[in-house]
């Protein structure tokens, strides 16, 4: 049984209700997932509907849904629970051998494939019964905000100036090159500043209204405004575009390679002098001391490490003393 004040109307019982009426938007799952009674939980939606002054589920012609005020009540409820649990929960531990933990991860899928394996590979081996999520990243995602709320435990990105108000720690850096098809002119000779500002290019729609990238950041400071031939939404699209075509397109050396090795296509150096591309995984500080999810920050580390890092360059320092290297 569960004690609360007269004048503090809200117990950890009803925010539970509240938390699954709102995701499941059914009495009757709710109760369900609750093993609870229909009409216990329809007496509970009603004590929340007085505390709140808000219906907060509403009929619509596809069942129940949710007012805007549960909406936006719903990560406040979300987070006083978890911190709720934190305060009266035992020390949390964590082994990933048998942890069935959902790990969600947000990244850009110009991501190097080989990363990603490298990530899957050791995931695999190490937590058989946990679960990884990737979210693909776009310029309408508010990463922060899935962050504070919990439903993205991590992100990955490239930021030229990381968000401050997250932890971070580098991934790995990697060089950037330009690719073309084996057929392009410039395969064999090599590539100049003038043939680069002349070329035609295919680029990727932003991932990111508010962080412009390395490379455009780059050009934009050089006053190099490339010829944007062909914009596609994908990464993973671009490569395949430049075969038996004149286009350009630049990137990093691991992506570039790996559909090097699939396709008919040359990996040329840049003869742009851009710095290397950082990669950073990013977390809130809700989840700064938790054992899984420092687990997994260990595991990303080690991987960008092992196939991306020079020896003494920042990643590798960044992946060998990952705990002081946290921000």
């Amino acid at each position: 049984m569960t004690l609360r004040r007269s004048d503090d109307p809200l117990d950890t019982y009803l925010l539970r209700v509240f938390c699954l009426l709102v995701t499941e938007r059914s009495v009757s799952r709710t109760a369900l997932r609750m093993n609870q009674s229909q009409p216990a939980i329809s007496a509970s939606l009603k004590r929340l509907r007085e505390i709140l002054g808000d219906p907060l589920l509403v009929r619509d012609k596809g069942g129940m849904v949710p007012t805007e005020r549960a909406l936006t009540l719903f990560s406040h409820a979300k987070s006083a629970l978890a911190e709720i649990e934190r305060m009266t929960g035992a020390p949390e531990s964590f082994d990933p051998h048998v942890s069935r933990q959902d790990f969600r991860i947000g990244a850009p899928d110009y991501l190097a494939p080989v990363f990603v394996a490298s990530v899957a590979e050791r995931f695999r081996r190490e937590a058989p019964q946990a679960r990884l999520t990737l979210h693909s990243l776009g310029p309408d995602f508010d990463f922060e905000r899935s962050l504070a709320e919990g439903t993205l435990d991590l992100v990955i990105g490239n930021w030229p100036e990381p968000p401050e108000r997250m932890h971070l720690s580098m991934l790995l850096e990697d060089e950037i090159v330009c690719l073309v098809a084996a057929t392009h002119p410039l395969a064999r000779k090599g590539m100049t500043k003038e043939d680069y500002h002349r070329a035609a290019h295919v680029v990727p729609l932003p991932y990111s209204l508010s962080q412009r990238g390395v490379i455009d950041s780059v050009l934009a400071s050089m006053r190099i405004a490339r010829d944007e031939r062909v914009v596609v939404q994908s990464f993973t699209a671009a490569p395949y575009l430049l075969q038996n075509t004149d286009l350009v397109f630049t990137t990093t050396r691991h992506f570039a390679r790996f559909y090097a090795d699939l396709l008919p296509l040359t990996i040329l150096p840049s003869p742009i002098d851009f710095p290397p591309m950082r990669f950073y995984q990013l977390w809130h500080d809700r989840n700064h001391h938790s054992p899984g999810h420092r687990w997994i920050r260990r595991l990303l580390s080690d991987c960008g490490r092992h196939i991306g890092a020079r020896p003494g360059s920042p990643a590798a320092r960044a992946a060998d003393n990952l705990e002081d290297g946290e921000k």
